[in-house]
């Protein structure tokens, strides 16, 4: 009797202690702790919203685009859409004129007619209620991102957001809520899954030249030194400051996630995240904030096991010296890929024969990449039909080596064809929602997070990633 007693005693006071733990777990939404896990809860569906897994809408044969923030990235977008068939640059909006003249300028280079322009603090909004405008393509600082995007999609408009698409998991289903209301398209634009290599590789991941895929790494590590000083108000160096966790991670988790089918076929089950010391961002932050405050750890590594038993490794790192890397790692019980410091595969796979390359055939043991020969005819053969059409336009455009073009060229493309986008709204919620979970687990000494389903059980329904033609 003592024995139960004392049991009875231990698990009440570990009861209580989750209960304890739960109510301090400070999250955008309601949490708490089950079996040793974080998690949020997940709202439900309101009547008349509808999933918006394979959304289609109307097609437009020439697309209204109005560009919100005109800095850096807005202006280059702007560049990049003069380059586009089938659509017309029509508002433009910044609370900086000079930055509203820098995009004129671009128009007015091209021989296009200048956009109406919309200069304030909030005249954002009267950019989403324009009746001349289709799509709002969003390149503001982080937080600006969801609150514009939901004012945008319930004033009938497309949106297009620069990455992450949210900031908080409550953004996450802002997004998806209102995108389900509003049958409107979300796309969050995460350039790095168009690059050629990325492409290349999906497509011969889904034709099982890897095998069963076990594990796969990505992240984002640039020093971004040389530019902080370019970020109006200094946003990103303050939002680093007081958010602990990866908060940029979308360049690794986006290419990864399709090449796992997420949402089509598997699902994230939940992350596992823990962070260094800040040595590097905290100088940084006393030198430009005068502060010795610098909640983001200088290295960051987050853990995530999917429902299929595949490991997903995201890694963030924005104040190292060591040269720029998004990771980009692929292993398989049949084959391997590497894309930094030199791109390269090793494959062991049934599905090359010697009949279907052009080139001498290779000892494929797996254990050494394959000729440089081989790899061009592999990525030849495996590249998608329309970035073989437009590579060449798509490197004279430019945009990280023609990935932003291809990006832009894409979303007309679907929007025009009335066709579902590569990038819906549930990639946006999934990709942007490791920038809090990781915070929440490294905040509980790395406890496990449980990664939200935003499709709300409807992860299964579609079977492999594809592109939208016709």
């Amino acid at each position: 009797m003592r024995i139960k007693s004392l049991i009875s005693l231990g698990v009440a006071a570990v009861l209580a202690a989750c209960s304890q733990n739960s109510e301090k777990i400070e999250a955008s939404m309601p949490a708490k702790i089950e079996d040793g896990m974080i998690v949020l809860r997940t709202p439900e569906r309101e009547p008349g919203q509808e999933p918006a897994l394979q959304l289609a809408c109307e097609p437009i044969d020439t697309v209204r685009v109005g560009f919100i923030g005109i800095g850096d990235r807005g202006s280059e977008a702007v560049r990049r859409y003069t380059y586009l068939d089938g659509v017309k640059i029509t508002a433009v909006c910044d609370h900086h004129q000079e930055a509203l003249d820098r995009a004129q300028e671009i128009l007015t280079g091209r021989n296009i007619p200048k956009a109406e322009e919309f200069c304030g603090e909030e005249a954002w909004k009267q950019l989403c209620e324009s009746p001349d405008v289709d799509l709002v393509y969003i390149c503001t600082p982080w937080l600006l991102h969801t609150p514009i995007a939901v004012y945008a999609m319930e004033h009938g408009k497309h949106v297009a957001i620069e990455v992450p698409a949210a900031m908080s998991i409550k953004e996450c289903w802002d997004l998806v809520n209102t995108c389900e209301k509003t049958r409107k398209h979300c796309m969050m634009l995460e350039n790095c899954v168009y690059d050629f290599f990325e492409m290349g590789t999906l497509a011969m991941a889904q034709d099982k030249l890897f095998g069963d895929i076990t594990h796969v790494a990505g992240g984002y590590i640039h020093n971004l030194d040389p530019f902080w000083n370019g970020y109006d108000h200094n946003w990103r160096l303050d939002y680093n400051q007081k958010h602990r966790g990866d908060n940029y991670p979308t360049h690794g988790i986006g290419p990864l996630c399709q090449l796992l089918n997420i949402h089509r076929g598997d699902k994230m089950e939940y992350v596992v995240s823990m962070d260094s010391d800040s040595y590097h961002g905290k100088a940084e932050a006393k030198a430009k904030m005068g502060t010795e405050d610098f909640a983001d750890g200088d290295h960051t590594v987050s853990l995530i096991r999917t429902r299929n038993g595949k490991i997903i490794e995201i890694q963030h790192n924005v104040y190292a010296q060591r040269p720029y890397s998004r990771i980009y790692e692929i292993s398989g019980t049949e084959g391997y890929a590497v894309k930094y410091p030199d791109e390269h595969y090793a494959l062991n796979s049934p599905s090359i024969q010697k009949d279907t390359v052009k080139k001498a055939y290779d000892d494929l043991s797996g254990e050494a990449f394959i000729s440089p020969e081989l790899q061009a005819e592999l990525l030849e053969r495996y590249m998608p039909d329309f970035a073989k059409e437009i590579e060449a336009k798509a490197k004279e455009v430019g945009g990280h080596g023609g990935m932003d073009y291809i990006m832009d060229y894409r979303l007309i493309y679907c929007l025009r064809k009335g066709l579902p986008l590569d990038e819906d709204v549930y990639d946006a919620a999934e990709w942007s929602c490791l920038t809090e979970l990781s915070g929440l687990s490294i905040s509980h000494n790395s406890m496990p997070v449980q990664i939200p389903d935003f499709t709300r059980g409807a992860w299964d329904t579609l079977k492999g990633f594809s592109y939208a033609m016709k």
